[in-house]
C-alpha cells in the first residue's frame, strides 16, 4: 500500500476500520509522510536520509471511558486487532470527566498546501540545491554548514458520527550557517517554502555570507537598554512564546500573561501597540495550513490580537462547554501584519541601536509576564547615525514579547521564516524596530 494515500483511498481505509468498532463512539486518525534530508558541514555533504511512515490511531469510547491504540500494519487482521485493543483499554480506563464525545460532520475552508514540485523532489534536486550553497562558501574561501529537509504527507480522520477530514501538504525547510576562516565571524539564514521552486539556497547563503564577513572583529559594548532592529527570524522566535500562550484555560486559571486576579482574563483589553495584529488563516497562499484541527474542528481566519486588543483565545471543547462559549481551536499557522519599511529603512532611521540577526537558546523565565531569556548569535551589529558602524559581541537578553510589542517603533515588511528554536515552525513575521530592549550581559560566543 502506498505511503501517501489519496482522499478516496484514505476514506475507504477509515471506513473499513470503523466497521470493526463495537464501542459507543470510535474515531480513527490516519497519517502518512515521506521525509528526506541532506546535511552538510565544512563545505561537504555529511549525511542524507529518508524516512517514510504511515500509522493509524484508533480511539474507542464507552461512555466517558476512553482507550487508544496505534498500529502501522494495514492488513485486515492488524486493523481489527487495533480496534479491539483500543476497546479493551477503554473498558479498563477510569472515566475521563473532560470527555465530551465526538463531533459530527464539519465544513472546512478550501485550503491547499500541497505542491507536486515538492512531492516529486529527488535526491538530485536536494544535492543541487545544497551544491549552490557550498559553491558560494568555497568561492569566498569560507566554511558553510547547513540542512535541507522536505516533507510530503497527509492526515485524515473519520469518526462514528459521520465526520471525515483529509489534508495533504508539502514543505521544504533550509538553513545555512557560514563561519569565516579565522572563526571570528558567523552568519545565518533560513528559508521555508511549500512549493520547492520558490526555494533559493543561493540567495539565502549569500545573506549568511554577508553577515559572517560583516561580523568579524566584533567589539564589546556595555549591556543595557537599546533600540533594536529585529530581523523577522529574531522576532519570530520571541513571538512564538506569545503564540503558544493564547490558551483560555491557562488564562482563566491564572497561569498565563493573559490572566487577571479573580479568575478574569485580558480578553477584550488592549495589551500592546495598536499597530499589532496577529492572526491565523489556513487559506493564506504564502503559509497554507490544514483547515481542521487535531480534534476535527474547523479552522477559520481569525484575529487573535487585533490593533493591540486581545480578540480571541483558544478553547478546548471541554473548557468552552464549561464556560458557555464557542470552542475555538488553537491555530495551525500564525501571521503578523507588517509595514512597508525595508530593513535598510529601519537602519537609516536609527540614531543609535543594535541590529539583531538571530536569537537562540531561548528559555521561559516567567510565564505570567511571558519574560524569556536567550542570546544573540550569528551577526549582531551596532548602528549609529543610520548606518551599521561595526559588529558587536553577543548579548544575553531578558525581555517579554508583550513589553516588546508595547515598545514598537516601526514595522517592516513581512517574510516567511523558519523557527531556529527546534520546532522548525514557519511564520509570516515582519522585521521590527523596538525601543528599550533589555540586554543584561555579554557573551564571548561567536
Amino acid at each position: 500500500m502506498a505511503i501517501i494515500l489519496t482522499e478516496s483511498d484514505a476514506k475507504a481505509l477509515l471506513q473499513k476500520v470503523l466497521r470493526y468498532s463495537k464501542a459507543d463512539e470510535c474515531e480513527v486518525n490516519l497519517q502518512g509522510e515521506e521525509w528526506s534530508n541532506i546535511r552538510y558541514a565544512l563545505n561537504k555533504v555529511t549525511t542524507c536520509g529518508s524516512k517514510t511512515y504511515k500509522t493509524i490511531s484508533v480511539q474507542s469510547a464507552f461512555g466517558k471511558k476512553v482507550g487508544v491504540a496505534t498500529v502501522d500494519e494495514f492488513d485486515d487482521a492488524s486493523l481489527e486487532k487495533a480496534v479491539r485493543r483500543s476497546e479493551e483499554v477503554a473498558q479498563l480506563a477510569p472515566e475521563n470527566p473532560e470527555y465530551i464525545g465526538l463531533l459530527g460532520p464539519q465544513q472546512y475552508l478550501p485550503a491547499s498546501g500541497f505542491f507536486d514540485s515538492t512531492a516529486n523532489m529527488s535526491a538530485v534536486d536536494r544535492a543541487k540545491a545544497v551544491a549552490q550553497s557550498i559553491q558560494i562558501a568555497k568561492s569566498q574561501k569560507q566554511t558553510v554548514a547547513g540542512y535541507l529537509e522536505d516533507r510530503v504527507g497527509y492526515s485524515a480522520m473519520m469518526n462514528s458520527k459521520g465526520l471525515f477530514a483529509y489534508y495533504p501538504s508539502t514543505r521544504v525547510n533550509f538553513s545555512a550557517t557560514i563561519r569565516t576562516e579565522n572563526g571570528t565571524g558567523s552568519g545565518y539564514a533560513t528559508q521555508g517554502v511549500s512549493d520547492f521552486p520558490k526555494l533559493n539556497t543561493a540567495s539565502a547563503t549569500q545573506i549568511a555570507l554577508q553577515k559572517a564577513l560583516g561580523s568579524v572583529g566584533a567589539r564589546a559594548i556595555e549591556p543595557g537598554k537599546y533600540t533594536v532592529i529585529l530581523e523577522p527570524l529574531a522576532a519570530a522566535v520571541l513571538l512564538e512564546h506569545l503564540f503558544r500562550s493564547l490558551d483560555a484555560r491557562s488564562a482563566d486559571e491564572g497561569r498565563s500573561f493573559l490572566s487577571k486576579p479573580g479568575g478574569k482574563t485580558k480578553l477584550g483589553e488592549q495589551i500592546m501597540d495598536e499597530r499589532v495584529t496577529i492572526y491565523s488563516d489556513p487559506t493564506n497562499p504564502e503559509l497554507p495550513a490544514s483547515p481542521w484541527s487535531a480534534d476535527g474542528r474547523a479552522q477559520e481566519k481569525l484575529n487573535w490580537i487585533e490593533k493591540g486588543v486581545v480578540k480571541n483565545l483558544a478553547y478546548s471543547r471541554y473548557w468552552a462547554q464549561k464556560k458557555g462559549v464557542k470552542a475555538v481551536p488553537s491555530p495551525n499557522n500564525v501571521m503578523m501584519v507588517g509595514g512597508t519599511a525595508s530593513l535598510d529603512d529601519l537602519i537609516k532611521s536609527t540614531q543609535r541601536g543594535i541590529l539583531v540577526t538571530k536569537f537562540w537558546y531561548i528559555r521561559s523565565v516567567d510565564p505570567q509576564s511571558l519574560l524569556v531569556t536567550g542570546l544573540t548569535r550569528d551577526g549582531t551589529f551596532y548602528i549609529e547615525n543610520g548606518k551599521i558602524k561595526h559588529p558587536v559581541k553577543n548579548f544575553r537578553f531578558n525581555e517579554s514579547p508583550v513589553i516588546m510589542l508595547n515598545n514598537l517603533e516601526t514595522l517592516g515588511k513581512v517574510e516567511r521564516v523558519v523557527s531556529s528554536e527546534g520546532s522548525f515552525s514557519n511564520y509570516l513575521i515582519p522585521a521590527m524596530k523596538i525601543r528599550e530592549f533589555t540586554f543584561t550581559s555579554l557573551s564571548d560566543a561567536v
